[in-house]
């Protein structure tokens, strides 16, 4: 626990946008700077999904569903991982999570919840 800590989930309308955040406070930099880091949702009802994924050397990946309307970044310095998230639909509305792959091990955020709506 406490090893992920997502922010900036929130109520937004259709068409707007937010930015999350993701701060790994106690993972050295030494374990961050290499790990693979994604974003993940899941809305009521339905299976966890992957959102985007950025290697340690910033190779991104993305759903289909949001190419073109989300863009996630990292800053190894601050141990930091973002989700820009542009055009937002109702679709989008789910908790999303951060995630820390390194050496077959996954750690989880608790989640910040996204609700877009009119």
């Amino acid at each position: 626990q406490g090893q992920l800590q997502e922010s900036g989930g929130g109520l937004v309308q259709p068409g707007g946008s937010l930015r999350l955040s993701c701060a790994a406070p106690r993972t050295i930099t030494s374990v961050f700077n290499p790990s693979m880091m994604g974003w993940y949702r899941q809305a009521p009802g339905k299976e966890r999904e992957l959102v985007a994924t950025i290697t340690s050397d910033g190779r991104t990946d993305y759903a289909d569903s949001v190419k073109g309307r989300f863009t996630i970044s990292r800053d190894n310095s601050r141990k930091r991982v973002y989700l820009q998230m542009n055009g937002l639909t109702p679709e989008d509305t789910a908790v999303y999570y951060c995630n820390r792959q390194l050496s077959g091990r996954d750690f989880w955020g608790q989640g910040t919840q996204v609700t877009v709506s009119s």
